[in-house]
């Protein structure tokens, strides 16, 4: 079975966690059941175009722009930052911080 579903779930997720919704709240503005949004977003469903496009126009973004870099180039620099925002999104802010800090001394340690 393809992965397609669980990345394309995967990136409603963060785009959801950006706009700071939850998934019922996601669900409400998308006129979609909240346990649907789960299914997508788990990568159980396969969305149907209409849901995609509810979806899109409740998180206020493009189609472009959900499946942009949907199967990058693994030794892209835009494949690795993605990699790093998604390990990222999920974390606490005092995570996020931290982590920003021991970035700032590897970067620092690797300039030497």
């Amino acid at each position: 079975m393809s992965d397609l579903p669980k990345v394309i779930g995967e990136r409603i997720r963060n785009f959801r966690k950006e706009k700071g919704l939850s998934q019922e709240e996601l669900a409400d503005i998308a006129n979609l059941h909240t346990t649907y949004i789960g299914q997508l977003e788990r990568g159980e469903k396969n969305a149907t175009l209409e849901s995609i496009e509810k979806v899109t126009n409740a998180l206020e973004i493009s189609l472009e722009n959900l499946f942009r870099s949907i199967h990058p180039n693994p030794d892209s620099q835009e494949y690795t930052l993605s990699q790093i925002i998604t390990r990222l999104q999920t974390r606490s802010i005092e995570d996020q911080k931290i982590i920003l800090k021991l970035l700032d001394l590897l970067l620092e340690w690797k300039d030497r």
